[in-house]
């Protein structure tokens, strides 16, 4: 009897990781001495994290600050969506980064085709925000991984659920 192995392509960042890596950031932005006397903030509220400041130079400071404590956590940058720049209250303007969980269905749909055009031997479905790979083949597999690996959706990709 054939057996058949698969494993899933996700999108899930660690959220325990982002709040570690929000709160270094509101640590440094208080201790900095550029940032003595500003109006910057950054808040994490479910998965959106907002971040405020006086004008758009320091927001950009701010933001880097954001992503570099995220970086050192092991976050992806990919994981972040941000939203257009606003101007909020009292002359200051913001900026909202959505924090990407799961595997939209347009993306889901791009890797499954870049799956099925490399013409491996191995069957790719979409199950609700994640991509299902089964085959008989491991090899087949681990090549899927490879080609996955390879081309950039624009979201992080982790492979579980290995069966073989």
């Amino acid at each position: 009897m054939a057996q058949d192995f698969s494993f899933d392509i996700v999108s899930k960042t660690d959220m325990q990781e982002v709040s570690n890596a929000i709160q270094q950031a509101q640590k440094e932005l208080a201790q900095r001495f550029d940032f003595k006397g500003s109006k910057s903030t950054i808040e994490l509220a479910a998965e959106e994290i907002t971040l405020t400041s006086d004008d758009e130079s320091k927001l950009r400071s701010v933001k880097d600050i954001v992503e570099s404590k995220l970086v050192k956590r092991g976050v992806a940058l990919k994981a972040l969506e941000y939203a257009k720049l606003e101007d909020a209250a009292g002359g200051t303007v913001r900026q909202k980064a959505k924090i990407v969980q799961g595997i939209e269905t347009e993306k889901a749909k791009a890797i499954v085709k870049a799956i099925k055009d490399a013409k491996l031997k191995v069957q790719a479905s979409i199950q609700s925000d994640q991509v299902r790979v089964t085959g008989r083949n491991k090899d087949e597999l681990q090549q899927a991984i490879a080609l996955v690996k390879q081309k950039d959706f624009g979201i992080p990709l982790q492979f579980t659920n290995y069966r073989g």
